[in-house]
């Protein structure tokens, strides 16, 4: 029997199909209060972008938020949720939560207060495999969950093959994020969730921020027991797609139609694959094991305008050295990756 919170919560259907799903920035102002103008329009910006949905209190909005002395959780969700409502498209909204079980419980009750529809939950260091997924089950009784293979470097952790699989079972488990930053252990999350019998059910998303077009056009044929199922990323839940949201939309429509039969589309996608992974490295600082981040991302917004600065909850937390020079190289070189134009055009009114 499916746990109450998903009988209870309609999951909108796009979600299931694929959409761009930013991981949601926060704004500070420079002495390190929430700028609520300024995080109004990002929700904004992604909106009219297209995404399909908004995650909120991830990695890329600070883990710090969840610190009941930082205070920001319930202000940044529920900012988010307000935005989404003035739309009549519907929006997804993804809920990080984080903690022990039952902090993580709590957040998401919180979450489901403010009319989230799921919850992202990264692994918690303190728990084993089982603990893991007993946690899952909890939160799975207040809303739907997406499980989250965050890596290490990020403070994620190794997770075996039969833990993927015991997950994907757990009816309350309605997707993915896949974003262990490693082909192999990618392969895990895949034949785990083949293994599970619910490869048909779950919402597979991409977070390789190193590999996010090969993710979304590689035909996943999977072989388990003899059995070849056929699995494949449905969109993706990025930091990446924090930035440039409006062609992230895009590439993912084009990767529909690469996965259809374009093979045009296939040969300029995996082309495009080298130059995203390019720009990444740069905005994500993977020179310095993704110290640099989260002000990475800021410094692009801040470039558009719709940041006021890079400044992070530790004012400690900034560019890596030569990290500057990076962004400005692969800015120069891959301007077909940016939305400038989209975000200059309407930037005023998001902030108005």
């Amino acid at each position: 029997m499916a746990s109450p919170a998903v009988d209870a919560m309609r999951v909108p259907a796009g979600f299931a199909r694929g959409c761009v799903i930013p991981a949601h920035p926060l704004a500070l102002d420079a002495d390190g209060r929430l700028d609520e103008r300024r995080q109004r329009a990002l929700s904004r910006y992604y909106v009219e972008a297209g995404a399909g949905g908004l995650a909120v209190g991830v990695h890329t909005t600070q883990f710090a938020i969840h610190d009941p002395e930082v205070g920001l959780l319930r202000p940044v969700l529920e900012l988010a949720a307000e935005v989404a409502a003035g739309y009549a498209r519907e929006t997804v909204l993804v809920a990080g939560v984080y903690g022990p079980t039952a902090q993580a419980v709590a957040e998401a009750e919180l979450a489901a207060s403010l009319g989230y529809h799921v919850v992202l939950l990264p692994p918690y260091p303190g728990l084993d495999e089982q603990g893991l997924l007993d946690r899952a089950r909890a939160v799975g009784e207040v809303l739907p969950v997406v499980g989250f293979y965050l890596q290490p470097a990020v403070g994620g952790r190794e997770l075996s093959r039969d833990f993927w699989a015991r997950l994907a079972a757990t009816e309350s488990v309605v997707g993915i994020k896949v974003a262990p930053f490693d082909r192999y252990r990618t392969l895990d999350v895949l034949h785990g969730v083949v293994r599970s019998g619910r490869a048909g059910e779950l919402a597979l998303y991409t977070g390789n921020d190193d590999h996010i077009l090969a993710d979304l056009v590689a035909p996943h044929r999977v072989v388990v027991d003899g059995r070849t199922v056929a699995v494949s990323f449905v969109g993706g839940l990025l930091g990446q797609w924090a930035v440039w949201a409006r062609r992230a939309v895009e590439l993912l429509a084009e990767a529909g139609r690469a996965r259809a039969g374009d093979d045009a589309a296939l040969r300029r996608l995996l082309t495009l694959d080298g130059h995203l992974t390019d720009a990444n490295a740069a905005l994500f600082d993977a020179a310095n094991r993704f110290h640099g981040c989260i002000p990475g991302i800021h410094e692009v917004l801040r470039r558009q305008g719709l940041l006021a600065g890079r400044r992070c909850l530790d004012p400690a937390e900034d560019l890596s050295p030569g990290q500057l020079a990076e962004i400005d190289r692969v800015l120069a070189a891959y301007p077909h990756l940016t939305d400038d134009e989209f975000v200059a055009e309407h930037r005023d009114r998001w902030l108005a």
